[in-house]
């Protein structure tokens, strides 16, 4: 499954709601791709993730377009979002009263928890994630 979107200009430091909302209809088309293959068991976190990585790209390239690819091949699924930006996106420390900045400590989470993967290519143009394909459910 691929889809690319077009950015919309940001003005000060909040997203647009279009590209908000656009976040949140990719959660939903990639949710019905994953019943679609059967792997309803990983849609929270591969949902989640998506969404990080999606936010991620939209707060910190400043691109004008952003592309999503979920793959499932030899028991593993691949997520790519590429922003075409160089620069590498690497998990921070928020402050304890900070409303953003955990986005991918949480990704690094849900991705070693789902026996995976993830990093950056191309420059840092990339972020992709490779987690094990689960069909049972989690102990």
């Amino acid at each position: 499954m691929g889809l690319t979107f077009e950015v919309a200009p940001r003005r000060g430091g909040a997203l647009p709601q279009e590209d908000m909302r656009r976040v949140g209809a990719i959660r939903q088309i990639v949710a019905a791709r994953l019943r679609y293959c059967g792997l309803e068991l990983m849609t929270d976190d591969v949902t989640l993730i998506v969404s990080e990585l999606l936010t991620n790209a939209l707060l910190h390239s400043g691109t004008t377009e952003i592309s999503l690819t979920v793959v499932v091949r030899d028991e593993f699924l691949r997520i790519t979002v590429r922003d075409g930006m160089v620069g590498c996106a690497e998990p921070g420390e928020a402050d304890e009263g900070a409303e953003s900045g955990r986005g991918l400590a949480l990704v690094d989470h849900l991705v070693e928890e789902n026996g995976g993967a993830w990093g950056t290519s191309d420059a840092g143009a990339v972020t992709w994630c490779r987690l094990t394909v689960s069909t049972q459910e989690k102990a």
